[in-house]
């Protein structure tokens, strides 16, 4: 029977506090999924043999495939082999082989083994051993009672090489061809609710009783929404087929709204506008503090079409280095449509660009008013065919409202530029 479905056992006690994440299982995902194999759970478990012994007992009850990864080191919490042992009543024997890669690995660092390193070369019986030459525990493959168990040692440097050479080929051979295609359709300027009103009705018609079923997820992040499409089987071209027609027809229904349906971020889009037609960005920044320009200058290539900007958080700065009037800053303040025009014309003549861009606002905690309360953002845009400012109310706490201000201001700048 060909693999379909599988689960991930991130183990180690740290992994259920604040001060460790479990990156491995972001890793094994992608690697799962271009396997074709659906990835069910994600479960972490700490270092208790009690607790390991019935989450592997309940992922072998509901999926084909368990990845462990984590406890497989020499000291007493270690303790994912002999859970799984115990799980599939397999004794644990000591491997020669691995014992003598163990010995030969302290004995190339000129240091004694300690005998605590032995746990390491116990393999349940029956067990493939996959090399670890990057560390002293190796990962084991075991089938038993239809489904496999593969364990993966913790340290992302031994594990993901471990996977590509030895798990990766294994899981291709019993996917049965069966592969998973994805497209991204990235949107700004519209709520979760508002993109997926629009979208629902176009989506509910990929499931049930059409040919090639496809999978739709929403992912929210301040001033972003992202519609990622799915699909499985092992014609490629009819997965192919029927996501391109899935995105057109989401696309469309869209709008404006739409980004990008080929991956691409929202400042990279900007970019590639920029550069279609030849024009220069300069960017001022208040309450964001660079982080627009940061932004832009993430995208490889950008010097082609970044000037630079100028972090204006004191009015004083705004107006010497923008040029900004000091009578208009007294008569509207410095969190006004006024004064974003005139940061947005002066930063672009002073640093002789096509396009200039402005943000200034209150990010908070503090700093509101009842006429201007916390997360009062106003952006600007000039371009040699458009001169557009618009007032924000964003929602948040000071980290949601800069980023929010960001995509705003990206966006503006895209739509300007259509």
């Amino acid at each position: 029977m060909p693999l379909r479905t599988a689960e991930i056992l991130a183990v180690g006690s740290e992994l259920l506090t604040r001060f460790r994440q479990d990156t491995n299982s972001l890793f094994l995902a992608g690697r799962l999924d271009e396997a074709g194999i659906d990835l069910r759970w994600k479960t972490i478990v700490g270092d208790r043999r009690p607790d390991l012994v019935a989450a592997v007992q309940h992922a072998r009850s509901r999926v084909d495939l368990v990845v462990t990864t984590g406890g497989l080191g020499p000291t007493a919490d270690d303790l994912t082999r002999e859970a799984v042992a115990e799980v599939l009543a397999l004794p644990l024997e000591e491997d020669s082989a691995v014992m003598s890669a163990i010995r030969a690995r302290f004995e190339a660092r000129r240091i004694p083994m300690p005998d605590l390193n032995r746990r390491q070369a116990l393999v349940p019986r029956g067990a493939t051993v996959l090399p670890n030459p990057r560390g002293t525990a190796p990962g084991l493959w075991i089938e038993s009672g239809g489904t496999i168990v593969v364990l993966l040692p913790g340290p992302p440097r031994e594990l993901e090489p471990m996977f590509d050479d030895h798990v990766a080929p294994r899981l291709r051979a019993r996917s049965g061809g069966r592969q998973v295609r994805r497209r991204v359709i990235k949107t700004t300027g519209r709520s979760e609710s508002a993109i997926d009103e629009v979208a629902e009705p176009v989506y509910s018609e990929w499931t049930g009783s059409v040919s090639v079923p496809i999978d739709t997820t929403i992912l929210a992040a301040p001033g972003l929404i992202e519609l990622h499409l799915s699909a499985r089987g092992d014609d490629v071209a009819a997965l192919d087929q029927a996501l391109g027609d899935g995105v057109r027809r989401l696309a469309d229904a869209l709008g404006s709204a739409v980004v990008s349906i080929d991956g691409r971020s929202l400042e990279a889009v900007v970019g590639d506008a920029l550069r279609a037609r030849a024009f220069r960005i300069a960017v001022a920044e208040s309450c964001t503090g660079g982080l627009l320009l940061g932004r832009l200058t993430e995208v490889p290539g950008s010097s082609a079409w970044v000037n630079g900007g100028v972090v204006a958080y004191a009015d004083a700065v705004k107006i010497d280095q923008l040029g900004v009037d000091a009578q208009l800053l007294s008569a509207h303040g410095a969190v006004s449509e006024p004064a974003a025009q005139a940061m947005a014309h002066g930063v672009r003549a002073r640093l002789h660009a096509q396009v200039g861009v402005a943000i200034t606002g209150i990010a908070g905690p503090d700093g509101g008013t009842a006429l201007k309360p916390v997360g009062t953002v106003v952006v600007a845009a000039v371009t040699p065919n458009a001169d557009v400012v618009r007032t924000f109310l964003f929602p948040g706490d000071r980290r949601m409202v800069r980023l929010q201000s960001v995509n705003a201001a990206l966006n503006m700048v895209r739509t300007a530029l259509a």
